[in-house]
């Protein structure tokens, strides 16, 4: 885990790739979780039966809301950011999804600083995201997160 105190040590690793986390595993529980808090029950995410006989992947896939809901669980397991007051999501850009991630598949958050900007004390970071799928050749997605951090 790459630890940050600072500006400084944050601005030291840009270009860079920071990490990447742990494999989490998304199953039809959580699927179906994301399906009932977000209202979003389409057949291809929670019905098993139709989506392995009628659907194009033969099992059913996760939300693409959920794998870019992973994030900042993932990021945490990447970066532990100290002596801030606050960190704020702050958006998400160019983000593209390269292909579904199935039901019981496994992924894996790489993270690259692209950009860092002190806006007069708040610190902007934009971090490059990849969501590798264990086995698979393409990302689950690859696009730019951008947070804001106030360091004490």
């Amino acid at each position: 885990m790459l630890i940050i105190n600072s500006f400084e040590e944050y601005q030291s690793h840009l270009g860079n790739e920071l990490g990447v986390s742990n494999w989490h595993k998304i199953d039809q529980e959580q699927i179906n979780k994301f399906a009932d808090a977000t209202l979003d029950h389409q057949w291809i995410h929670v019905d098993k039966e139709k989506a392995e006989n009628e659907g194009p992947f033969k099992a059913t896939i996760a939300h693409g809301y959920l794998t870019l809901s992973l994030i900042p669980y993932l990021w945490k397991q990447i970066a532990d950011v100290r002596n801030i007051k606050m960190e704020i999501n702050y958006g998400i850009e160019s983000f593209k999804f390269g292909q579904p991630v199935l039901v019981n598949s496994e992924v894996q958050l790489k993270a690259k600083l692209t950009s860092i900007t002190n806006l007069r004390g708040v610190t902007k970071v934009v971090i490059e995201a990849t969501l590798n799928i264990k086995d698979q050749p393409k990302p689950a997605y690859t696009g730019n997160v951008v947070f804001l951090y106030h360091f004490i």
